[in-house]
């Protein structure tokens, strides 16, 4: 519903189930295709001339994350994401609102943060939510332009994932299985926002993001064990 891509809810979930790796390539295979039907219509709605500034330095900077998500401790990043998930919440929570002008290099930088979350963990969203929820933008803008981010950014994880073969049979599997329910919750949510008011747009967002900000916390590492173990 709210737009900002599936990595916010079910990047913790499979992080703790699995591994931040395999979370990552679960989230790159079960985006790719149902998104293109969703993302079309979104293309003659969003405003290209701020999109495509973020989408360069989620380009440029994806490879660091990848870096980082192949070289660091998986518990220390599950800390680093919840922290980045929950920063994000307070500043949009806090009411701040960005007043100045939008200039190529800020939304250049922008990008760049979304792309280091991006190749940790497939979840670009705080920092893009920050620059647009925090405008004066209407609901079906913001939305048109998260889409056309994040469908962009699926061919910047797909070829980065590709040159450092991390695309293995297992993660690739399951997520080729559960697309089909992914995608059914896809169009459920896109017919529920023309039904939504900005207020309760918005609402549903920040609400979205406090639960994948809880869900990503290594505390609750011991009940997602006891659920894999009944799932195996």
């Amino acid at each position: 519903m709210s737009g900002f891509g599936t990595g916010m809810i079910v990047a913790p979930i499979a992080a703790a189930l699995y591994s931040p790796r395999w979370a990552l390539v679960i989230l790159v295979v079960i985006d790719l295709l149902p998104m293109i039907p969703l993302t079309i219509p979104a293309f003659r709605i969003a405003r290209w001339r701020e999109v495509l500034p973020i989408f360069a330095g989620l380009f440029l900077f994806f490879p660091v994350g990848l870096y980082i998500l192949r070289n660091s401790d998986p518990v220390l990043l599950r800390w680093g994401i919840s922290a980045a998930i929950f920063v994000c919440v307070i500043m949009l929570w806090s009411g701040w609102r960005y007043r100045g002008r939008r200039t190529n290099p800020l939304s250049l930088a922008t990008g760049g943060v979304a792309g280091v979350l991006s190749g940790i963990a497939s979840i670009p969203g705080p920092p893009v939510l920050v620059y647009w929820l925090a405008s004066e933008y209407p609901a079906a803008v913001i939305r048109a332009n998260l889409l056309v981010l994040f469908f962009l950014a699926e061919f910047v994880s797909v070829g980065n994932l590709t040159l450092a073969g991390m695309f293995e049979r297992g993660p690739v599997l399951l997520a080729l299985t559960a697309t089909p329910v992914y995608f059914a919750a896809l169009l459920v949510g896109w017919r529920l926002f023309g039904l939504a008011s900005e207020r309760t747009y918005r609402l549903v967002t920040y609400w979205l993001i406090v639960f994948a900000a809880a869900l990503a916390l290594p505390l609750w590492d011991g009940a997602f064990a006891s659920l894999a173990q009944k799932f195996s």
